[in-house]
């Protein structure tokens, strides 16, 4: 049985993007890359990720869960792609309207609609199910992975395509902050007890920045976007995944060909980039698309699972 009632952070999570809906597209601003007073550009990496993608899948007919202010929907549209989205903050879904409107797109192909509730979007479904379907910053902030997982399945046609974001936790063992602590304390040495978990908990407290990094709680101490209604990212549920637990998730829900794709590189520990803004920011840049397929593992603050709809018989 599914709770459709919301959660305070639930709430909070559609207030949050209510109030950054207005400078959200910067995010993507190819000109702003080496702007040192904007934040780092990632999600206009992530959008590299995708595109290449759908090009390579000869995917047509896309849906956006989570479409944000639109600007990457619009993109794929530029590239030839039959695009539709749908959002939960209604703030977004009007940005997104007047992006569809701006660039001669039909803005009845965004709607609101809560991937929690297949009620809500529904009738995106009207014409048929999609070949590809992107979900960026979505996964953080749901509370039932697996329900939400299905959901989507039911969105996409068999054979399909999903490309989907989650925020990477093992990036907290190259941070060498109170996220490494917690990693340790709370996911890598969980079975630790007594005496011996104390001295570890007073071990790692005295060789990690645990005043790092500043907690968002207020709009105004944001520092990646600034809600108007002074809600920080981290006051709203927004969590960590561990790749190979999402792997074997993918793998359990029969999705087929599952791989992860990196972004959002970090060429050194968060806290020094004040010492060296130019150079971090120069340096990340030089990162993105490397071809390892292991340092982002840990060099990269979030990642996407690209991986195939299984088919009736699958």
């Amino acid at each position: 049985m599914v709770n459709f009632g919301k959660s305070n952070k639930m709430n909070k999570t559609e207030d949050f993007y209510d109030g950054v809906a207005g400078d959200y597209h910067l995010q993507y601003e190819r000109d702003l890359m080496y702007d040192l007073d904007q934040k780092y550009p990632a999600n206009y990496f992530r959008v590299h990720l995708l595109l290449n993608s759908f090009i390579k899948n000869k995917l047509n007919k896309i849906i956006e869960v989570g479409v944000g202010e639109g600007t990457p929907l619009v993109t794929m549209a530029k590239a030839g792609f039959d695009v539709y989205g749908f959002d939960i903050s209604k703030k977004m879904v009007d940005k997104s309207k007047e992006n569809f409107k701006k660039n001669k797109l039909d803005p009845n192909n965004i709607i609101f609609g809560d991937i929690q509730d297949p009620i809500t979007y529904s009738p995106i479904l009207e014409n048929g199910q999609f070949d590809g379907l992107l979900a960026m910053g979505v996964m953080p902030h749901v509370e039932n992975d697996q329900y939400v997982l299905e959901n989507m399945i039911n969105l996409v046609r068999p054979g399909g395509k999903v490309f989907i974001e989650f925020r990477n936790k093992l990036f907290s063992l190259t941070t060498l902050n109170s996220n490494t602590y917690d990693f340790f304390m709370d996911d890598l040495f969980v079975n630790t007890k007594g005496k011996l978990r104390d001295q570890l908990s007073d071990f790692l407290k005295s060789k990690l920045e645990m005043n790092h990094p500043k907690k968002r709680i207020k709009g105004n101490a944001d520092d990646d976007f600034k809600s108007k209604k002074d809600i920080g990212y981290d006051s709203i549920l927004s969590k960590f995944h561990n790749p190979f637990e999402v792997l074997d998730l993918f793998k359990s829900l029969n999705f087929k060909d599952s791989k992860l794709l990196w972004y959002h590189y970090h060429p050194s520990v968060p806290f020094l980039e004040t010492k060296n803004k130019k150079e971090f920011r120069n340096q990340g840049i030089s990162y993105e698309h490397e071809k390892s397929g292991w340092r982002g593992m840990f060099l990269c603050s979030a990642f996407v699972v690209e991986a195939t709809v299984p088919k009736s018989e699958d």
